[in-house]
């Protein structure tokens, strides 16, 4: 076990230098010249060639690359022009509310998706069963946006009950703070619980008809013990899967969501900074990003071992 972590850290550095030439390389693809945007109406010869050097936009692409990984490894990201605030910490006010919503949509999807996809399988052709897919599929076909001002209208216009919009700091009114983030975090779990209970399902089917299930039945095991113990336990590396590639996609921005609830997150950040031509800000979230997608990864590997004792392997 401790080998293939080894291998599989070693992969995280090559695999980031790759992602970090793509994020740099695709950016300077977009239309348009990013100096002449920022130079404003005027468009002062001065201030573009002040911009260029600035930029570093009068040099070939090698060099371009060369200086923003230098900064990138010094914990530089570069600075907004349009916001004249580094990149680093535009990253830092955003991440703790995209976080905190990411943590709890995925608490809710995990709740929902997996007790109901374990019903589903256990009661395979029952009502039970029926009820479970129907549900999924309303929620892998019901719009974000559309299921968000639904609720709007339910909850806040309607009952009066949770705020329309807005975000409120934990640490200023908790209970605000999670009035302000429920029904946001419910829009964004209830999709993935919709996945997260088709895969579950799946995945209990085909454990359930293994031999040593059939074993532990035979032998007199109680059948709660069966499901929980011997069938979801080895059911849930494609969950792990799952669940990490969902939550890193929660990370990296829910635009729309944050947009219908006005929640300052990483997914408003990056359609202004795209909007504005703000290249930095965009580098600096998407590489974020990506590192954040390969962390969960090596962290779906650590808990593939401690869900099945069968992957402990040196």
């Amino acid at each position: 076990m401790t080998a293939y972590l080894i291998r599989r850290i070693a992969t995280i550095l090559p695999t980031l230098l790759f992602a970090s030439i793509l994020i740099f390389g695709l950016q300077q693809l977009l239309p348009g010249d990013p100096a002449m945007v920022l130079a404003g109406e005027e468009r002062d010869p001065t201030v573009i060639a002040h911009l260029r050097e600035t930029l570093h936009l009068d040099k070939p692409f090698p060099v371009r690359y060369f200086y923003w990984l230098r900064g990138v490894l010094r914990g530089d990201l570069g600075e907004s022009l349009r916001m004249q605030q580094p990149v680093r910490t535009l990253i830092a006010e955003k991440l703790p509310v995209t976080l905190e919503l990411a943590c709890i949509a995925i608490v809710i999807a995990l709740a929902i998706g997996i007790p109901a996809g374990v019903v589903s399988a256990v009661r395979r052709g029952t009502a039970w069963d029926y009820g479970a897919n129907v549900v999924a599929l309303w929620g892998l076909s019901t719009p974000n946006f559309w299921l968000g001002i639904m609720l709007i209208l339910l909850f806040s216009v309607t009952l009066g009950l949770l705020p329309a919009s807005g975000y409120v700091s934990p640490f200023e009114d908790l209970r605000a703070n999670l009035a302000a983030m429920i029904m946001p975090a419910f829009v964004l779990g209830n999709a993935i619980a919709a996945v997260l209970m088709r895969h579950t399902r799946s995945a209990m089917l085909q454990v359930l008809s293994s031999d040593y299930v059939r074993t532990a039945r035979a032998k007199g095991v109680r059948e709660r013990d069966v499901i929980l113990k011997h069938a979801l336990r080895n059911a849930l590396i494609p969950i792990i899967t799952l669940g990490a590639l969902e939550f890193g996609t929660l990370l990296s921005g829910a635009v729309l969501t944050e947009q219908v609830f006005t929640i300052p997150g990483f997914g408003k950040l990056i359609v202004d900074a795209v909007f504005n031509r703000d290249y930095a800000v965009v580098q600096g979230v998407v590489l974020f990003t990506a590192t954040a997608y390969i962390l969960l990864n090596l962290v779906a590997d650590i808990l593939y071992a401690v869900a099945n004792p069968r992957m402990r392997i040196s």
